[in-house]
């Protein structure tokens, strides 16, 4: 009787997402070892329609991370190479002369897909970076006096070195801004790299690519997203999400805060977490799952705190002890 009243009360139907999500982990798993934060939070981005910024030393599976989860899905994928001398025109398209009709056809570029892979994004100088502002936010183009909406869904994930600084260009600030999660991907631990080892042995030769099935069709994809908005957050949580962000922007450990923007991605990305884990409704625990991806590219430390070593996580950890989590 207890389990009949518990299936009549929940609202959304969440299962086919949750089992949707373990399936396309375990598939992943046989190649990707360990980094199961990293896969749990590229999953939330994408139920959550944001996109992803992955920071880590080479090696660390990044790219390829990125590549087998697009596998995943039968969707669109299409990767960009960024180099110092990419123009606006190689990512977004360009109009090119038709010499029968003698009229300007606008010919797509590779933002035109639907899982979009930036590798090194850090290499391309500004004019290209500023290139991506549109297309991430409004999910559309502007070229020659025409609009090109892009087909749902639409996913940025960009991958860059955190180390390198020969070649690179920071990001400006108002396109770190439109990345929901910035996730920074660690070096294994030594069982997980004795693991990664016996599974390269163990393919022998076999490339990784070729080892994915497609799980996740786009029209499920869609139906589960469409679900996300519909995941129950009690003002409280609102209030705490709020009271989260706007510590930041008076921390004496911060030069710039967050802005509404990552209030709202805070609220996004909890409720995804929340739909993965088969919830049809957000606890304070999600709200902290997700702070410190959706916080740590949108936050400046001040120049005396980062000369301290002082790093934006331990700040964000600051200032989630420092205000009550609701009851």
């Amino acid at each position: 009787m207890e389990t009949n009243d518990l299936n009549f009360n929940t609202r959304i139907d969440l299962e086919h997402l949750k089992n949707a999500v373990i399936q396309i982990k375990e598939e992943l798993s046989k190649i990707i070892v360990g980094q199961e934060n990293f896969i749990d939070l590229l999953m939330v981005a994408l139920l959550a329609d944001g996109h992803v910024l992955i920071e880590g030393v080479p090696g660390v599976a990044k790219t390829i991370t990125a590549k087998l989860l697009a596998k995943t899905i039968a969707t669109d994928f299409s990767r960009i190479q960024f180099t110092p001398d990419l123009m606006p025109s190689d990512v977004l398209g360009t109009s090119v002369l038709n010499m029968k009709t003698s009229e300007f056809e606008f010919k797509e570029g590779p933002i035109f897909s639907n899982l979009v892979l930036i590798d090194e994004i850090n290499r391309a100088p500004a004019k290209t970076q500023a290139a991506l502002f549109e297309v991430m936010e409004e999910r559309q183009v502007s070229i020659d006096g025409h609009t090109y909406k892009m087909q749902p869904p639409f996913m940025v994930l960009a991958t860059q070195n955190p180390i390198e600084q020969e070649g690179t260009y920071a990001l400006p600030e108002a396109q770190l801004d439109r990345f929901l999660f910035k996730i920074d991907v660690g070096y294994p631990n030594l069982e997980e790299e004795i693991l990664i080892i016996k599974t390269h042995q163990n393919r022998k030769g076999v490339l990784p690519l070729t080892l994915i099935k497609s799980l996740l069709s786009e029209a499920d994809l869609l139906d589960y997203k469409s679900k996300i908005h519909e995941i129950l957050v009690e003002e409280k949580i609102m209030t705490y999400i709020a009271q989260l962000i706007t510590k930041t922007r008076n921390h004496p450990h911060l030069y710039l805060g967050g802005s509404p923007r990552a209030s709202i991605a805070v609220l996004n990305a909890s409720k995804a977490y929340a739909a993965i884990n088969g919830r049809d409704f957000v606890i304070p625990e999600d709200i902290k799952k997700v702070l410190y991806p959706v916080l740590r590219h949108r936050i400046i430390l001040t120049p005396e705190r980062e000369m301290e070593g002082m790093t934006t996580d331990k700040v964000i950890e600051m200032i989630v002890q420092s205000i009550e989590v609701p009851r």
